[in-house]
Parts: C-alpha cells; structure tokens; sequence
C-alpha cells in the first residue's frame, strides 16, 4: 500500500518523536517501504549544530541509532534553510514531493492558545499535500 513513507525529525525535540517513530517503523515493516527521515536545519549556527554539515552527521547518527532500535532502515535526509521558522512547512511539503513520498508520518504537539490561530505543521501538511498524514500525539 505504502513504498515511501517519510517522518520529519526535529533533533531539539528527539525526545518526544518516539511515537511517530516507532509507528513510522511498524509501518515500514508492514508494507516493506523506504523510511526517509528528513530533518530541516539552518543555515546560521543553532543550538543542535553549528553548520549544515554537522547537522547532516548528527541526523545520519541519530537515523543509525533508529535503524537499530526498530529494525528498519531509517534514511537520513537533510534539508537546508534560511529561516526554518518561516519555511519549514513548505520545505517539508517539497522533501515529501521531491522522495515521491506516499504517506508521512509526524508527530503532534499538545495545543497551544497559538494553535487557534495559526495552522500546525502538520495540519499544513495535511491541506497542502496530495498524499496521506498520520499525525502521531
């Protein structure tokens, strides 16, 4: 059913994607698809890495890490921005055209006052892409 499935990583925040990334896994294995793990990063210094490039091995350890905990082959994507804050939802929108994605995986947060207001990243995923969204909380 699924051949590509991708979960956006935000490595500040690793400790709270074990859901997704488990259920991410799970569904990997069930339909013996490609499991992208792509990572947004800036190009000013930040408080994961200081560049692109460490950014990039520090999500590689982190997708080898995952590979070995769930069994499942977690590939490490890396996507450079200016301004994350301003862009992330678009950059996530062409990583999951651009890897030909079919399904995305991503975790939620707990909602804020801020949430009434303006759109999540994944319920901007979920209005702006033509594949499925499972949004894991």
């Amino acid at each position: 059913m699924y051949k590509t499935i991708m979960v956006p990583v935000d490595l500040s925040h690793a400790d709270r994607l074990e859901k997704a990334l488990a259920t991410a896994a799970d569904l990997t294995r069930l339909y013996s698809a490609k499991l992208h793990a792509v990572g947004v990063v800036s190009t000013a210094p930040g408080p994961v890495a200081h560049d692109p490039a460490e950014y990039t091995r520090k999500l590689e350890a982190f997708c080898t890490e995952q590979s070995d905990r769930h069994g499942v082959a977690f590939e490490a994507v890396s996507v450079t921005s200016h301004d994350p804050a301003v862009d992330l939802d678009d950059r996530l929108k062409s990583a999951a055209e651009e890897l030909g994605a079919d399904l995305v995986v991503m975790a939620s947060h707990v909602p804020t006052f801020r949430d009434h207001f303006f759109s999540s990243n994944a319920g901007y995923l979920a209005t702006h892409v033509n594949i499925s969204v499972f949004i894991v909380r």
